[in-house]
C-alpha cells in the first residue's frame, strides 16, 4: 500500500475534490489531499507518490509540477488531466506519469504501482548504487558485498524501497522491527550507524537524519 498525496486546484476543498476522482478512491492505498500552496513540498516529504489534478487550473498545476522538478525531491509526480490537456503536456512539466481523468481503478492501481516500485525486471531492487537481492538475501554496494546482519539488512532494504521519503524512528520499529517489537526507537538509530559504517565515508550520506523528524534514503 502507497501513500498517495493529492494536490488540489480550485474553490472546492481539497476532499471535495478529491472525491470527484471516485476511482482513486476505491483503491486500498493511503489517501491524502491538499490544496496547491507553497506548504506542498512539505507535506511531500511523508508520501510514495504525489498526484497534481490539473483539472480545475492546467497552468497552476505546470507551476507545481515544475516546483517539484526544480527542489530535487524524488517523490514521483503523477498528472491528472482532461484529455483535452494532453497536446499541451511535455517533459518541461517534470512529471513523472500523466494519467486521464477518466481512467477506472486498475489503470490507476497500476500505475502508483509502477512510480512507487524500486524493482528492476529481475526482481531486483536499486537504488543510489545498492542493489539488493532479496532471493539471494545479499546487498551489493558498487560491486561491493555488504556483510549485513538480518535487521541491517531489512532496514536498508526498506528504505531503498522507498527513496526520498522520510521515516520516522517508529514508523521503521514497526515495519522492520514488528509491531510485537518492545524495544525502544533507540534501536533504530544504532542499526542506522551500522548500516553507515557499512556503507562506508563516500556512501553514508545515502541514509539522511531529517532533524526532529527521521530517516530518508536518498537515491540520488
Amino acid at each position: 500500500m502507497a501513500h498517495v498525496l493529492v494536490v488540489t486546484f480550485g474553490s472546492l476543498p481539497p476532499e471535495d475534490a478529491m472525491a470527484s476522482l471516485p476511482a482513486l478512491g476505491l483503491l486500498s492505498h493511503e489517501l491524502a489531499a491538499v490544496a496547491a500552496d507553497t506548504e506542498v513540498l512539505t507535506e511531500s516529504v511523508s508520501a510514495d507518490t504525489v498526484v497534481i489534478d490539473a483539472r480545475e487550473d492546467l497552468s497552476g498545476a505546470r507551476t507545481m509540477c515544475r516546483l517539484f522538478a526544480a527542489s530535487g525531491v524524488t517523490i514521483p509526480v503523477l498528472l491528472v488531466v482532461g484529455e483535452t490537456a494532453l497536446a499541451v503536456v511535455n517533459h518541461e512539466w517534470g512529471i513523472s506519469d500523466v494519467i486521464l481523468e477518466s481512467a477506472g481503478p486498475s489503470e490507476w492501481d497500476c500505475r502508483i504501482r509502477l512510480l512507487t516500485s524500486s524493482r528492476t525486471p529481475n526482481g531486483l531492487i536499486v537504488g543510489g548504487g545498492i542493489t539488493i537481492d532479496e532471493g539471494a538475501y545479499s546487498a551489493v554496494l558498487m560491486d561491493r558485498h555488504l556483510d549485513l546482519t538480518y535487521t541491517e539488512f531489512e532496514l536498508l532494504k526498506y528504505l531503498v524501497q522507498h527513496p526520498g521519503r522520510v521515516f520516522s524512528r517508529e514508523h521503521l520499529l514497526a515495519e522492520v522491527w514488528g509491531y510485537d517489537y518492545f524495544g525502544g526507537t533507540r534501536t533504530v538509530d544504532v542499526h542506522i550507524r551500522r548500516l553507515r559504517a557499512k556503507l562506508g565515508p563516500e556512501y553514508e550520506s545515502l541514509i539522511g537524519t531529517v532533524r526532529n523528524v527521521g530517516y530518508r534514503f536518498s537515491a540520488a
